[in-house]
């Protein structure tokens, strides 16, 4: 029987193992940063009626541009974009795998700052992109002259910014993003997947994109819309960075159904985002917690949060919580452990579990 060993697999790509987290039937599942909300139903009706419209055209192809639906996402973020500055696709994971394919490829780096996204360098290895990590402080920090520095160093094609960060939470100052785009000479891509979930106050790369030509900002409707299972994600940037990502687009590649769905679902956006509140509750109703009982916990601008496992038994500490039927996430960051905020019994569940194995 043929292995994988045994096919002619690019080099770059040798010795890596597929992204995904576990996908197991338990009770509680704080693994994969989903919102733990169901649909508002008004919501839900509204997409009933937009895909069944839908359906009766699927002999055709849909609308390559998406430009409703980029109409509706720019419409949604404001900062005085337009359709023309929004790029939509299956997830801000195949957008960034478009921009890596546009602006990256062979004999081209990307840099980033670990430990952050595990997806990004193996978007990189798929691109052909040669991959540097830049490395965070101990602390997880990353200050713009540490980003500098890098960049000053490796004049990468691509640099790659997370914020907030995953799989730490927190979101960068706005300073080291313009530090870093003031500096590089390649694109700058700021992934704000988790942006809905920030602190008061917290500022973000939107407001950068008419000053910085070459900065990108990628978001999703996974998280805060609870859209995880319609895979829509986007970009904001200048026009021209939009017109470049269209020349390594498949055709046709957003379906008429996906299309539907998440317009149904920005008419309903104040519905949708309602429970972005009770899940910053619950984060930092973890947080505080966690350190009530002594434990080390990264400050978190998202639905999650990362802690130090008890008695440094990261794998211990997991297998602990899933044999009582509550999964998180061990995100490969030696000695600790990432949990979604989820609802009240949800936290309920995984605090009394956690609770029990200190």
């Amino acid at each position: 029987m043929t292995g994988l060993e045994d096919l002619p697999l690019r080099d770059e790509l040798r010795g890596l193992t597929p992204y995904g987290a576990p996908q197991l039937d338990v009770a509680v599942r704080l693994n994969t940063n989903e919102n733990s909300y169901p649909l508002p139903e008004a919501a839900v009706a509204e997409m009933e009626k937009a895909l069944s419209a839908v359906l009766r055209d699927l002999n055709r192809y849909p609308d390559r541009d998406a430009v409703a639906l980029r109409t509706d996402l720019a419409a949604y973020l404001r900062h005085g974009l337009t359709w023309r500055n929004v790029w939509a696709a299956n997830g801000s994971n195949e957008i960034q795998q478009q921009l890596l394919q546009t602006f990256g490829g062979p004999g081209r780096t990307a840099l980033g700052f670990t430990p952050s996204y595990s997806m990004h360098p193996l978007l990189a290895a798929g691109t052909g992109t040669t991959w540097v990590d830049g490395r965070r402080d101990e602390d997880f920090t990353l200050t713009a002259e540490h980003a500098v520095a890098k960049v000053r160093e490796h004049r990468p094609d691509v640099v790659i910014l997370c914020s907030p960060n995953n799989p730490t939470g927190t979101a960068l100052p706005l300073d080291v993003v313009r530090a870093v785009a003031e500096a590089a000479d390649g694109m700058v891509l700021v992934d704000e997947a988790y942006a809905e979930f920030a602190r008061p106050g917290t500022p973000f790369a939107l407001s950068l994109i008419e000053e910085f030509p070459r900065l990108v900002v990628t978001r999703t409707m996974s998280k805060a819309f609870a859209l995880a299972g319609g895979r829509v994600g986007y970009l904001a940037a200048g026009p021209a960075v939009v017109d470049a990502v269209q020349l390594v687009r498949l055709p046709y590649h957003l379906s008429a159904l996906t299309q539907a769905a998440a317009r149904a679902a920005l008419a309903h956006t104040d519905a949708l985002l309602s429970t972005v509140d009770a899940v910053k509750a619950q984060r930092d109703r973890i947080v505080a917690t966690l350190r009530g009982w002594g434990l080390r916990v990264a400050d978190s601008d998202a639905n999650f949060v990362l802690f130090a496992a008890p008695r440094d038994d990261s794998k211990g500490i997991w297998q602990a919580l899933l044999d009582r039927g509550v999964l998180i996430r061990d995100v490969g960051v030696p000695g600790w452990l990432r949990v979604t905020a989820g609802t009240p019994e949800e936290t309920d569940a995984f605090l009394n579990a956690l609770e029990e194995l200190l």
